[in-house]
């Protein structure tokens, strides 16, 4: 809403009137949570406040009377405004989702500055009632025009990509999931997790008595999981990856070993895990204030992916996507700039990998490069520097010149976006759960989900079309 001026009191008349419609969202409920402290589970998304088995989401009723407030402050009187009272009544209830039309009326003039005006909230999908009273201001003194008014934006730190990925996954059959090293406390717990989600079925291998130790930190029975015995993390590894190559299991997840000798059992010669794809890893992130999850690869695995590799990459990105539900994946090829420059051979490759996109020997999805990191996700920095493109300013998939780009980005996102990532090895015949040591329950329980959704889409029980609503 833009504020241009306000209304003094000798220029408002009885029946002038103000209004203004909004849609309600989850978000404003979060921040209404916050600012007040009232934490009431009926406002809050996926929290049944009342215990009758739904989710309620209904708009705090002080949340509500404050849409009055912003008509009053903003438009009639507008700026310069102060309450003396206000009545309230409460009929129907808003949940989230609801658009709201909120009107004032002036209806007593009480000189030398006060205004007396009815007040209404109305639902505008049924023209339902949901809170009418009377206020009563006191008119601004003086005339004021503005013509902006910079306000902070918010950004609400809650993760409803992870949250909705995980809820695809929780009705489908638990993918059965070889643990290698669930010997220290996340780690068990992030496996145990996917477990209590129905999410993964874990086969737990490593050290019993480490891995009842961990158990008995965090409070958690093992009753029923099944433990396969290993001396060490290399007999451990190998014997993880042996329980998929006869079948009994379908993904690894790492636990409490190195990266490198969990990958090295899965790449071994001998009944390993090739499937014809350099294996790369992939971030899957929930950043807040992105309407969409965001994909960083390759920022665990390949250090310096020569063109070959960067193929792989962007293959193995796009066949990730498209399982957790983006239907035509939007791939942005990042470099230092957004046009090829010799010098830069990022921006070769980028070019390069485009081109090889639209000739199909990348599919699946749409890609273009090079994009320098602004023009890749903001579509304003994309027109600015005039750029035509469907991803330049929409990209889902981020695509690093090499390690050390990959882990910086992913790691800024994290610590200074509060972005919480997910991550799975792909390119292996089964997906591989790659959780740093310091990921939380909600990303070990995300990478479960991303897992399990591929593997699903892989075997045909989400078919692609599914996967992407």
């Amino acid at each position: 809403m833009k504020i241009t001026e306000n209304r003094t009191f000798d220029e408002i008349s009885v029946g002038d009137t103000a209004q203004i419609v909004r849609i309600c969202s989850e978000d404003d409920f979060y921040v209404f949570a916050s600012a007040s402290g009232n934490y009431n589970p009926m406002h809050l998304a996926r929290l049944d406040g009342d215990g009758d088995g739904v989710d309620e989401a209904l708009a705090p009723a002080i949340w509500e009377a404050s849409l009055i407030s912003a008509v009053l402050g903003n438009l009639l009187p507008g700026p310069g405004t102060l309450y003396r009272s206000q009545s309230l009544v409460f009929h129907e209830r808003a949940q989230a989702g609801d658009e709201l039309l909120t009107r004032v009326t002036v209806v007593e003039k009480r000189p030398p500055n006060r205004i007396v005006l009815e007040t209404r909230v109305e639902r505008c999908s049924d023209g339902a009632l949901v809170l009418d009273g009377e206020a009563e201001v006191k008119a601004p003194p003086k005339k004021l025009v503005f013509n902006d008014l910079e306000i902070p934006g918010l950004v609400i730190e809650r993760h409803r990509h992870f949250d909705e990925l995980i809820d695809r996954a929780e009705p489908l059959a638990p993918l059965p999931t070889a643990v290698v090293c669930p010997e220290e406390p996340r780690a068990l717990g992030g496996a145990l997790l996917g477990a209590r989600h129905t999410i993964i079925a874990p086969i737990l291998v490593g050290d019993p008595d480490k891995i009842a130790a961990a158990a008995a930190e965090i409070g958690a029975s093992l009753a029923g999981i099944e433990i396969v015995e290993a001396a060490d993390h290399v007999t451990a590894a190998h014997l993880a990856v042996d329980l998929v190559a006869g079948g009994r299991a379908a993904a690894l997840m790492k636990g409490h070993l190195h990266t490198d000798v969990l990958l090295r059992a899965a790449l071994r010669k001998e009944n390993g895990l090739r499937a014809g794809r350099r294996f790369t890893h992939v971030f899957v992130m929930d950043v807040p204030g992105v309407p969409h999850p965001l994909m960083v690869t390759d920022a665990a695995i390949n250090i310096a992916p020569d063109l070959r590799t960067k193929v792989d990459i962007v293959q193995n990105a796009i066949d990730l996507a498209i399982s957790i539900g983006i239907e035509v994946p939007k791939v942005g090829v990042l470099s230092a700039v957004e046009t090829v420059n010799p010098d830069i051979p990022s921006s070769l490759d980028a070019a390069l990998l485009s081109k090889m996109a639209e000739r199909g020997q990348i599919r699946g999805g749409m890609v273009d490069g090079p994009l320098a990191m602004d023009n890749a996700v903001d579509l304003t920095a994309a027109r600015t520097k005039g750029i035509t493109s469907q991803v330049a300013g929409r990209a889902e998939v981020l695509v690093v010149p090499n390690l050390d780009a990959g882990n910086m980005l992913a790691k800024q996102l994290a610590y200074i976006s509060h972005a919480e990532g997910a991550g799975v090895v792909m390119g292996a015949k089964v997906p591989i759960i790659l959780n740093s040591r310091s990921d939380d329950d909600k990303a070990r329980l995300a990478s479960c989900a991303v897992a399990t959704l591929h593997n699903a889409r892989l075997n045909g029980l989400i078919p692609a079309q599914r996967a992407a609503e």
